[in-house]
C-alpha cells in the first residue's frame, strides 16, 4: 500500500544488516518508517543460508518470491541443512562489475527482496531501503529486489543520486533500469543496468514506484536536485556531520583537530529556511536522537527526523548480542567513544568508527589483518590503457592497488569496511588459514539520546521503546496508527 501520512521518525539505514528486517519491522509496526540496509544483501542472504537459515526466515521469504525457479537456484547453491561446520569458510559470491554475472544479479535481487518482504510481513506499516550512491554496481538489482517486495521508500546518500528517480520510474514500468557508471579516466559513457523482463520473464509482477528521499548534507545539493523534474526526489534527509557511517567532508580544505578528526564549522550546517522554501518534505539527521531535538526539527519546518544510533544499540538491530552488550557497558560507564576517521573508508568519505577492543578501530588489530579484497563492494571501476575496465580498492593489498595504477598514499589507513561490517552482524568470514574477520563498528557521534535511554532502560531497550520515547513531544495527530493483518 502507498504511504498515507508522512513518518515523523525514520530509522536510519545502517550498514550491512545492522538495519535488519527485524529492526525495520518493529519500527514500521510502531507507525514510523523502518528502513533496511540495501548494502551487501547478496552476501547476507548467502551466508544466512549457509548457516542453516536459523528460524527458517530466509526460506519463508524465498517461498514468496515471484519466480520460484530463481529462488530455487539460490537455495540450491547456498543452503546447508543444519549449517556449515565451524571454521568452514563461506562460499564466495559473484563480484559486482559493470555487468555483474547473471547468478550475481539473481542473488542480489532475491536477497533484497527477502529483507524487505520480511520487514513488511504481517502489517501495513511503511518500509524503506537505504543504499549508497558510491556502491553503484549494486544499485539497480538492489532496488529491483526491493520493489518486487513492494518497498515504500528508497533512501540514498554518499554521493549525488540524480539518476535514481528515473531508475525507479523505469523499473515500475517493467523497463530496463539503468544508471551511468562513474569510471575513473573513462573516455566513453558506460552504464549499469538490470532488465526485469529478462530476469523474471512471465513471473514479473506489476511494480509500484516507491518514493525517493535523497540524503544530502547541504541545501545547495538539495536545490540542484530540485530544479530539474527529471532528477527531483520526493523529499530529502538533511544529514549533519555527527550522523553515523559515512558523512560528507567539511566544505573547503580538509583540516583535522588534535584527535585527527575533520573540523566542521558553520558552513557545513544546512540552511533550513532554504530547505523549507523548496516545498518538499525533509527530515533532519545527525544529533536528532532526543524528544527535544525531534520537536525542534518540527519547529524548523521538517517532517521529522532520521535517527540511527538509538536503533543500532537497540535489542532489535542486527549487531551481535556480544557487541551490543560491550557498547552498552561502555555507555553505562560513560566511556563509549566514536571517532570520525577521515581515512578508514575506501570511498574517501569520513567514516564514524566506535572505539572498541578487538576491532579494527585499534591500530594493532588493524595492522594485524591481512589486506585482501574479496567482497569488493567498494571497488572503483577505472579505464585501463587498452580501454578495458578494471577494478581497484584502496583497502586491497597495496602492491595490487599500485599495479592497477592507484597511488600509495590512497592506501594509508584504509580499512576493509565490507568484511568488518559483515563481522558486526555475526557473518564474518572464517578463512582456511584460521584467520577470522574482525569487526568495524559504526555509530553516530551524538550519544545524548543513548545516554538518556540507558538511564531509563538499564539492561537496554527495544526499537519500539526508542520510538515511543522519541515521540513524547510530538502531537498525536502526526503519529500514524498501523493496522495489522
Amino acid at each position: 500500500m502507498a504511504p498515507t501520512t508522512r513518518p515523523v521518525v525514520i530509522q536510519g539505514g545502517m550498514g550491512v544488516a545492522v538495519s535488519s528486517w527485524q529492526l525495520a519491522r518493529e519500527v514500521s509496526m510502531s507507525g514510523q518508517l523502518g528502513v533496511i540496509s540495501g548494502t551487501a544483501m547478496d552476501a547476507v542472504l548467502s551466508r544466512r543460508l549457509q548457516d542453516g537459515d536459523p528460524g527458517g526466515h530466509m526460506r519463508r521469504a524465498l517461498a514468496a518470491f515471484p519466480s520460484a525457479e530463481m529462488a530455487a537456484r539460490v537455495l540450491d547453491k547456498y543452503y546447508i541443512e543444519g549449517g556449515r561446520r565451524p571454521g568452514t569458510p563461506y562460499k564466495p559470491i559473484p563480484k559486482l562489475t559493470l555487468a555483474t554475472a547473471r547468478a550475481g544479479q539473481e542473488l542480489a535481487v532475491v536477497g533484497n527482496f527477502a529483507e524487505v518482504w520480511l520487514a513488511k510481513e504481517g502489517h501495513d506499516g511503511v518500509v524503506g531501503i537505504n543504499c549508497l550512491e558510491k556502491v553503484q554496481m549494486a544499485t539497480p538489482t538492489a532496488l529491483l529486489g526491493a520493489m518486487l517486495a513492494d518497498v515504500d521508500y528508497v533512501l540514498m546518500g554518499a554521493g549525488i543520486p540524480r539518476e535514481i528517480p528515473r531508475l525507479l520510474t523505469d523499473l515500475s514500468h517493467g523497463s530496463v533500469g539503468r544508471i551511468t557508471a562513474d569510471v575513473l579516466g573513462g573516455k566513453i559513457t558506460r552504464h549499469i543496468e538490470v532488465d526485469p523482463v529478462d530476469l523474471l520473464g512471465d513471473d514479473l509482477p506489476t511494480l509500484r514506484r516507491p518514493e525517493f528521499l535523497a540524503i544530502v548534507s547541504a541545501e545547495a545539493l538539495a536545490n540542484y536536485l530540485y530544479r530539474d523534474p527529471e532528477i527531483r526526489p520526493d523529499g530529502f534527509v538533511v544529514e549533519g556531520p555527527p550522523a553515523g557511517g559515512h558523512s560528507a567532508p567539511p566544505r573547503g580544505k580538509m583540516q583535522l583537530d588534535d584527535h585527527g578528526e575533520p573540523i566542521y564549522g558553520p558552513r557545513d550546517d544546512a540552511n533550513l529556511a532554504k530547505m523549507v522554501e523548496l516545498g518538499l518534505p525533509f527530515w533532519l539527521a545527525g544529533a536528532y536522537g532526543t524528544p527535544e531535538r525531534v520537536a525542534e526539527a518540527l519547529d524548523h519546518g521538517a517532517a521529522g527526523v532520521q535517527v540511527g544510533t538509538l536503533f543500532a544499540l537497540s535489542r532489535d538491530s542486527g549487531i551481535t548480542d556480544a557487541t551490543r552488550e560491550t557498547m552498552l557497558e561502555e555507555l553505562r560507564a560513560g566511556e563509549l567513544e566514536v571517532k570520525n576517521d577521515p581515512l578508514a573508508s575506501p570511498t574517501g568519505f569520513p567514516f564514524k568508527v566506535a572505539s572498541l577492543e578487538d576491532t579494527a578501530s585499534e591500530a594493532e588489530t588493524y595492522e594485524a589483518r591481512p589486506r585482501l579484497c574479496d567482497l569488493s563492494y567498494l571497488r572503483t571501476p577505472y579505464e585501463k590503457e587498452d580501454g578495458e575496465v578494471g577494478y581497484r580498492c584502496p583497502a586491497e593489498p597495496v602492491h595490487m592497488y599500485l599495479k592497477k595504477g592507484g597511488q600509495e598514499e590512497a592506501t594509508v589507513g584504509r580499512k576493509c569496511l565490507c568484511n568488518g561490517l559483515m563481522a558486526n552482524i555475526g557473518l564474518g568470514q572464517e578463512r582456511k588459514d584460521g584467520y577470522v574477520e574482525v569487526r568495524l563498528v559504526t555509530l553516530g557521534q551524538d550519544l545524548a539520546g543513548a545516554r538518556e535511554l540507558i538511564g531509563r532502560y538499564v539492561e537496554g531497550w527495544s526499537a519500539r521503546q526508542a520510538v515511543d520515547w522519541l515521540l513524547t513531544r510530538v502531537p498525536a495527530s502526526l503519529v500514524r496508527q498501523v493496522q495489522f493483518a
